[in-house]
């Protein structure tokens, strides 16, 4: 049996009707027409479905979107401002760190979660954030430099702006 759920995702409001077992990824893809978040491994260890929930990089593969009402959601759709880029995809177009795009989304709201938490992150707690994402075409070097290079503070390059 269907429940009516009530989702803000990127700052709106969503009403849908889900079955229990369906995941948030589902529901952002299928229901929403969100197809930023893509679709990976479906078991939680690629990293390619991460969105953010209160501030928190999730995998929505494995969130039911049941645990999601009254959250807010936001996922690569939802962190660009009147049609600028997020600090942090600048940062990876800049540097190399997108090369096919699948992964890019997922990997992009990881360091996003991150940095707003930890503005200036130590390598090791970047490699920590990122140990939960894979990515076949580059490997992590780019993407440590994309969120090292995100995190610098203003008047060394685009610095990141918590909470943007």
């Amino acid at each position: 049996m269907k429940k009516l759920l009530s989702l803000t995702v990127n700052g709106d409001m969503y009403e849908v009707a889900v079955s229990p077992w369906k995941t948030l990824l589902d529901v952002l893809r299928d229901d929403l027409g969100l197809m930023g978040t893509k679709r990976g491994c479906g078991i939680g260890t690629c990293g390619v479905c991460t969105v953010i929930i209160d501030g928190k990089a999730i995998l929505s593969c494995l969130t039911l979107a049941l645990e999601c009402e009254g959250k807010a959601i936001t996922t690569i759709e939802g962190i660009s401002s009147e049609g600028s880029l997020h600090p942090v995809q600048k940062s990876f177009i800049e540097n190399g760190a997108i090369q096919c795009g699948y992964c890019s989304p997922g990997i992009i709201m990881t360091a996003k979660a991150l940095l707003d938490e930890n503005p200036r992150p130590s390598d090791d707690e970047i490699k920590e954030a990122l140990a939960g994402t894979f990515c076949r075409c580059t490997g992590h070097v780019k993407i440590m430099e994309a969120v090292k290079k995100a995190a610098q503070p203003a008047g060394e390059g685009e610095s990141h702006a918590p909470g943007k």
